[in-house]
């Protein structure tokens, strides 16, 4: 299972050890001590699970929260916290949180519920859009109940896209995500989106000198 983390600890030796134990596990994990960090990260990429600490030198994890939610309703958000009265965990899962982990904590547990959190995400099959839908089983896509026939990154594009819609991407978080580099001169990025506008899908907007967004209306 891959899948990227990112994590947003003060505590310099927690972090580490969150992230050896995670990186153990074949996944990527990228460590931030302050919000300043962590929102640097996020604009270059979007993560598949954020573990995020409450209590920061710059913020409080709680804000984070609701603006990853609002930003990337996608990214999976554990709340990792001291403050682990029931209070605080209610006040986490109502602000958004998808599972709340009180310190200390342990190591097995924590991975175990950053896979699960993984798990739900692939385990999204079908992903609809207005009159899109995309089986990721299947690796279909049909519109208006046309099938399309896309190759393997165009498949690829597009559910990157459908499941971050309403986001800015980057071409370098596409070009990243999709085809592995960045290269601001390359036109592989600009050539998939037309074909995909070719076929029907004008859900694609041009952000000029960022990237694109994928419009869920």
């Amino acid at each position: 299972m891959k899948g990227t983390v990112y994590v947003l600890e003060d505590d310099a030796s927690i972090g580490g050890l969150i992230r050896f134990s995670l990186e153990r596990e074949q996944l990527d994990c990228h460590t931030f001590g302050t919000v300043e960090e962590f929102n640097a990260g996020l604009r270059k990429k979007i993560p598949d699970v954020a573990l995020l600490d409450i209590m920061l030198p710059d913020g409080n994890g709680l804000e984070v929260l609701k603006d990853v939610k609002q930003r990337c309703p996608g990214v999976c958000c554990i709340m990792l916290s001291a403050l682990g009265q029931e209070g605080d965990k209610v006040t986490g899962l109502n602000l958004g949180a998808d599972d709340y982990i009180s310190k200390p904590f342990g190591v097995m547990e924590l991975v175990a519920r950053v896979r699960a959190a993984l798990r739900r995400q692939t385990g999204s099959n079908v992903i609809k859009i207005g009159k899109l839908e995309l089986n990721n089983d299947a690796m279909t896509v049909t519109l208006d109940g046309r099938l399309l026939d896309l190759n393997k990154k165009e498949f690829e594009l597009l559910r990157y896209c459908m499941r971050n819609a309403d986001i800015v991407l980057t071409r370098d978080v596409l070009l990243t995500e999709i085809w592995g580099y960045v290269d601001t001169e390359t036109r592989t990025l600009d050539n998939h989106i037309a074909r995909l506008r070719k076929l029907g899908i004008d859900n694609f907007e041009t952000v000029f000198g960022v990237g694109y967004r994928f419009k869920k209306s």
